[in-house]
This record gives C-alpha cells, sequence and structure tokens, in this order.
C-alpha cells in the first residue's frame, strides 16, 4: 500500500469544494468550502498519520489543516509545538478543534492552559478559557471559582466576540457543575445580558448562560428522578 501523499489530499480537498458551502462557512470566519461530513470521511479512510498530519498542517490550508488535525497523534506534539500551532490557527474551527481534538488530549493541557489564560491576545486567552470549561467539568480542585467568575463579571460584557463566547461557556459550565456558585452565576448572566437575543434554532439550547443553565439543570432532575 502506497502512502498518501499531501499534494494528494489537496486535490481530494479542492474536488470536494462546494462554493455554497464556502459562502456559509465564510460568516462565521472560516475560509473553506467542504462539507464537514465529507472532510471526516476523508479522514477516516487516512486513519492516523501523524507525519502526513504535520505535512498538511504546513500548508495552511483551512480544509487541510482540518484533516490533519483528525489524523494526528495529539500526544506526540512538543508544547511549543502546540502553542505555535494555536497562534497561527486563523480560522475558528480550526482554533476550536485544535483545543478540542488535541489539546485536551496532550500532557501539556494544563500547563498550556494557565499559559494561554493570561494571554493579551484574546484568541489565544479564548484557548485559556476553553480548557479552563474543560477543568470546571471534569477536575476543578485547584480552581477558584470565585476568582472565575470575578473575571467573567468584569471582563465578559466587552471582551472581544471569541473570547466572549469562551468566558461565557465558562459561566454556564460554573453554574451547571457547581450548585454552590449557581445563584451567582446565573445572577452575573442576568445581568451582563452577554448573548441573550442569540438566534437559536428550535430544539436547541439557547447560549445565554442563565437559560443554558437551567435548561441543563432541569434535565438532570428529570434524570434523577426519572
Amino acid at each position: 500500500m502506497t502512502e498518501t501523499t499531501t499534494d494528494e489530499v489537496l486535490a481530494e480537498l479542492a474536488s470536494l469544494e462546494d462554493p455554497g458551502i464556502r459562502v456559509v462557512n465564510a460568516r462565521h470566519g472560516d475560509d473553506h468550502g467542504v462539507n464537514l461530513g465529507k472532510l471526516r470521511a476523508v479522514a477516516k479512510r487516512l486513519k492516523t498519520q501523524h507525519d502526513l498530519a504535520v505535512s498538511l498542517w504546513a500548508t495552511g490550508d483551512t480544509a487541510a489543516r482540518l484533516v490533519a488535525l483528525l489524523i494526528c497523534r495529539p500526544k506526540a506534539f512538543e508544547r511549543d509545538e502546540l502553542d505555535s500551532m494555536l497562534r497561527e490557527a486563523r480560522a475558528p474551527k480550526v482554533h476550536d478543534w485544535l483545543v478540542n481534538y488535541v489539546v485536551k488530549k496532550s500532557p501539556f493541557a494544563e500547563d498550556l492552559r494557565i499559559v494561554w489564560f493570561a494571554d493579551l491576545n484574546p484568541v489565544v486567552a479564548a484557548a485559556g478559557w476553553a480548557l479552563t470549561s474543560e477543568r470546571v467539568i471534569k477536575s476543578p480542585d485547584g480552581l477558584d471559582l470565585q476568582a472565575l467568575l470575578d473575571v467573567i463579571e468584569a471582563e465578559m460584557k466587552d471582551a472581544p466576540d471569541r473570547l466572549q463566547w469562551a468566558m461565557n461557556h465558562c459561566l454556564a459550565m460554573i453554574g451547571i457543575e457547581h450548585v454552590e456558585h449557581r445563584a451567582r452565576a446565573l445572577d452575573i448572566g442576568e445581568r451582563l445580558e452577554v448573548l441573550k437575543d442569540y438566534p437559536t434554532p428550535p430544539n436547541c439550547t439557547s447560549p445565554f448562560a442563565p437559560s443554558w443553565i437551567n435548561e441543563m439543570v432541569s434535565r438532570q432532575g428529570t434524570q434523577e428522578t426519572g
């Protein structure tokens, strides 16, 4: 079996390009036109190929980078590699997949969380907040949740979009997962009104933190009593 080359993957992705999807993605800041289901199918066929992933990432092409994040070995990246990758991840989808599919599985996740959380670049800081939300849910010991709420209360209202979204997610996770902080999380959300009017499709949970918290807590209660 011959190994797939970077050029072959790029050619396949180019053949999957859909102008309509590119227009939709552009509204979210993503500069590619490949249906994500088809892109995932390409990655599934390629399976794990870390060297190919590194080569695809180096092309700078957004669709190629998304494939790279699906076929890489997360633990094979060094800390500084991941830091550089995040800082050059322009497209929001690349940023999200890098954090969720790669960095969260890395042994350097906590170190990077601390560094990114304090970064002055709001896109980098958003990654720090995303990793913090993960700890709020899975390993909150050692986190100062009151201090996190202090920062959210003071800074979320005027934060740039991607950082605001990440801080809002953290606010919701604190309210959902930690009953002792729920009342304050709800109060902050109600007063700041961040994402209150965000268009939400039917049968989807609103990203407005009070609605999100109340909906998820309600579901938990239903599961406990069911």
